[in-house]
């Protein structure tokens, strides 16, 4: 079997150079002898790493993460869950207290406890309590005071629709998607949170087509009171990264209903997919780096963005954008009728889903158990989690379904009390109807390799995003059809 061809250079050595040689020399080893049969998922060794991590407590050297107490959670709790391992009651209620510990008096949630409220470890601890909580007391669901994370998030927010992280921080895309994440799961969706932030998400649009961690905005200053913000300029100066592109689509993706419902004679902010699309596909490497992805331009392949850039393609689909994945026939996308029309001669396979695959298990696997960056580094929490949601992304086809979504719509009950009951009735329904497409998945190697589906904007199993909403909106979510 001859081997793969070498990234080609142009004969200049430099350190970027030398490591994607390295790197490429390294994968090779990895290579499987069939591709069609990869190395198997080493489940019992993830589970151990997972339960090790858990149980008897992470290792000295994530002293570094003390302020990411919620993520620690959430990354081992969802590789439980996309696993298809569910925890004990003792073990789920340790860590329902360990994660209402982190919540601040005046809203939201720190990085643990008696820290500073930040967007990040609220996404984080609210995405675990929707795995490991309940209602009632002692459950979390209950516990979590509502109406004081609202007014952190409006404290939070600037007059371009952007988002600081924290109280004194710094504006970051990856804090609205995990703002947006939450106000949608707790029932907490406002026109007054979403003003305004369609435009911002706009603004962190690259050259290149990816997105960064937010734009540059200019302000006027003024005689007397604060500066004005000026529509333009406004340039893209912030580097493309998979992280950031992730959070910025999935937040454009959330927006929808809202934009739905804003008058007509409005002018609506536009993303530009042709060179999100082509900068995505760009980020799968070739065959001597398994067909894994990386996060920037002239970057190492890394397995945390099997997720981050793997994970797009379903939400391109979910916008109609054809190429990224299969989507409902009858579902109607958001994009223009010259969109469309842009997009008619498209190959409808962009991106090697069976590479990815075979990136992760021949290269991702650690031989000691969990998931990591790529050989020889050790595994971590954040690459396990990340690395195990994007062979799920690989594996299913999950789409929005008008069927779905006809049957939510038909279920709705109005609950007393209700304020902006339309936005939030379309969040709901908007959010639940992704569905897996039945007879489409594609287990690269053995049966046993198989992930549960992942709610692609989420990140969490379907079960655990309908049981959460469902509380939290007072709905009866109808049943899915049973799988034959």
């Amino acid at each position: 079997m001859s081997q793969p061809r070498r990234s080609p250079h142009d004969s200049y050595e430099t350190e970027t150079t030398d490591h994607q040689t390295e790197t490429e020399s390294i994968l090779l080893k990895h290579l499987p002898r069939n591709p069609d049969l990869p190395s198997p998922l080493q489940r019992d060794a993830h589970l151990q790493f997972l339960i090790r991590n858990l149980i008897q407590g992470f290792p000295s050297r994530y002293i570094s993460q003390d302020a990411s107490q919620p993520w620690l959670l959430f990354w081992t709790l969802e590789s439980f869950s996309v696993m298809g391992v569910a925890l004990d009651p003792d073990n789920k209620q340790k860590a329902i207290d360990t994660i209402m510990a982190c919540q601040h008096p005046d809203g939201g949630f720190g990085g643990g406890p008696g820290q500073a409220a930040h967007l990040l470890p609220t996404y984080a601890a609210v995405c675990a309590l929707a795995i490991v909580g309940r209602p009632g007391p002692g459950g979390g669901w209950d516990q979590i005071d509502r109406e004081k994370m609202y007014e952190f998030f409006l404290s939070v927010k600037q007059s371009d629709g952007a988002f600081l992280v924290a109280h004194h921080a710094e504006v970051d895309v990856r804090g609205t998607y995990c703002l947006l994440v939450t106000a949608h799961l707790l029932n907490m969706v406002t026109p007054e949170l979403l003003e305004g932030v369609p435009a911002f998400i706009m603004s962190c649009q690259t050259y290149e087509g990816g997105f960064s961690s937010a734009s540059q905005p200019y302000f006027s200053p003024e005689p007397e009171g604060p500066p004005t913000l000026l529509d333009s300029p406004r340039p893209p100066l912030g580097e493309a990264h998979g992280g950031y592109t992730f959070c910025s689509l999935a937040s454009w993706v959330m927006l929808q209903p809202y934009l739905a419902l804003q008058k007509p004679s409005l002018q609506r902010p536009s993303l530009n997919f042709k060179t999100l699309l082509r900068w995505l596909v760009q980020m799968q490497g070739s065959e001597i780096e398994l067909g894994g992805f990386k996060g920037r331009t002239n970057k190492l392949v890394d397995g945390c963005y099997s997720w981050w850039v793997g994970g797009c393609f379903a939400l391109l689909s979910s916008l109609g954008i054809v190429g990224a994945h299969s989507h409902d026939d009858n579902h109607e996308s958001s994009t223009t009728h010259q969109e469309e029309e842009a997009w008619g001669d498209i190959d409808d396979s962009l991106w090697d889903r069976a590479a990815l695959q075979r990136y992760i298990l021949c290269a991702g696997q650690h031989p000691a158990g969990g998931l990591r960056d790529k050989p020889p580094k050790p595994a971590d929490s954040y690459h396990t989690l990340y690395c195990l949601a994007g062979l799920s992304s690989a594996q299913h086809n999950v789409f929005l379904s008008s069927t779905r979504q006809d049957a939510i719509v038909r279920s709705w009950k109005t609950p007393p009390e209700s304020t902006h009951e339309q936005l939030r009735r379309a969040c709901f329904t908007h959010s639940l109807s992704w569905t897996e497409e039945e007879g489409t998945s594609r287990i690269l190697g053995t049966p046993n390799n198989r992930m549960n589906a992942t709610h692609p904007v989420f990140n969490l199993t379907m079960t655990h995003t309908e049981g959460i909403m469902a509380h939290f909106y007072k709905q009866t979510i109808p049943s899915r059809p049973k799988k034959t």
